[in-house]
């Protein structure tokens, strides 16, 4: 568990890269905003958070599934970081940001991550300002 990282993860970085390929500027793991969210579009007033299928339990997700061993820790765990996310999500839609998540099951199948992405991309570009 010590190898999990937390900011700078291949799906981040596979994000990261998909927006500044199509010319987005943007912030990262901004400390001052609920969540830190993984990547800040200030410009655009969103934010997008990169999250692990397993750590954030992404709803329907083979990933996600809870391990068999200590399996009271790992509910409470993961349940608190669900709670944790609900909460700076609320949070950030009351300072009036936009708020996008990108699951790591969706960067991993190709197809299905860029179709997510262009949307996102899409999105964000016809609400601004």
């Amino acid at each position: 568990m010590s190898r999990v990282r937390g900011k700078d993860t291949k799906p981040e970085k596979l994000v990261r890269s998909f927006l500044h390929e199509r010319g987005f500027r943007f912030r990262l793991h901004v400390s001052n905003l609920p969540g830190k969210p993984d990547i800040v579009l200030p410009k655009y007033r969103t934010v997008i958070f990169v999250n692990g299928c397993f750590w954030h339990h992404h709803p329907r997700c083979k990933r996600s599934a809870y391990p068999r061993q200590h399996k009271r820790f790992w509910r409470e765990k993961i349940n608190a970081t669900v709670a944790r996310d609900r909460g700076a999500v609320r949070s950030l839609r009351k300072l009036g940001w936009r708020v996008a998540t990108v699951w790591e099951c969706q960067i991993q199948r190709l197809d299905a991550s860029r179709k997510k992405l262009e949307e996102l991309i899409q999105n964000i570009a016809c609400h601004h300002d």
